[in-house]
């Protein structure tokens, strides 16, 4: 159809998993959204940051300032395909940044980071229906701050890098954020707001499964195979304004 257009088809079903699997079958490269009841406005919205809200993984373009980008690269895919423990990879990663520039990183975010289409459009809408909007993500405050700022995040739960005399010194400050750290703070957010909120999460890789499987409305952006098959929705066009679209806001 029409460029955007949304088609809404309703079963009988009462199978979700059925109906997931005819959507898959019959609009494998569409934008669809899967739900057992009336789809309604989110008052909680949770996003990863990596490959979701940017299109980038700000480790692995990081470590090209850093002349590293390759052995870095490869650590990262695995660890979003879910291969890897994601802290150890994480801690790893970090390591082999030792002794970089913290002004490469200013840099980076300058040269490198950029949002993925529709991102501005979606967090302008969700916060116009009054929805409370996270960043949660396994990278680094150094650039979630910034792409929160940007965008119009209410909160950003991220790793913080530690930096010594201007320079990275391999390690990270304080607990880990990882996937459990992503549950949790949707848990948290839903609690805040009164615990049954209508609340969306999206994301991309293995990381982000717990949290798109917690959420009314979980989504997978373009994502690994593990978190789309975890995911009700999915965007695969690449434009996050289809998730409004999908949602009726």
């Amino acid at each position: 159809g029409p460029e955007g257009a949304v088609v809404e088809l309703r079963f009988e079903a009462t199978e979700l998993q059925m109906v997931r699997n005819i959507a898959e079958r019959h609009f494998a490269s569409c934008d669809v959204l899967v739900s057992a009841g009336e789809i309604m406005v989110p008052e909680l919205f949770v996003s990863d940051m990596d490959s979701t809200m940017i299109g980038q993984e700000c480790i692995d373009e990081l470590a090209d300032y850093a002349g590293i980008k390759p052995q870095i690269a490869a650590i990262t895919e695995r660890a979003m395909q879910g291969e890897l423990d994601f802290e150890s990879a994480l801690r790893e990663r970090v390591a082999l940044l030792q002794g970089l520039e913290e002004s490469a990183i200013e840099r980076c975010l300058a040269e490198r980071i950029f949002a993925n289409p529709g991102a501005g459009e979606l967090l302008a809408r969700l916060k116009a229906k009054g929805a409370r909007t996270v960043l949660v993500t396994g990278g680094f405050h150094h650039f979630a701050d910034r792409v929160a700022e940007e965008l119009g995040f209410d909160r950003v739960v991220g790793n913080r890098l530690e930096v010594k005399d201007g320079k990275l010194t391999g390690r990270l400050e304080g607990a880990v954020s990882d996937a459990q750290t992503k549950a949790r703070v949707l848990a948290e957010e839903l609690t805040g707001l009164g615990g049954d909120a209508v609340s969306v999460a999206i994301g991309d890789g293995a990381n982000d499964i717990p949290m798109i499987e917690a959420a009314t409305y979980g989504f997978a952006y373009c994502a690994k195979p593990a978190a789309r098959e975890a995911a009700c929705g999915r965007v695969e066009s690449g434009n996050l304004s289809r998730v409004l679209d999908l949602l009726g806001v």
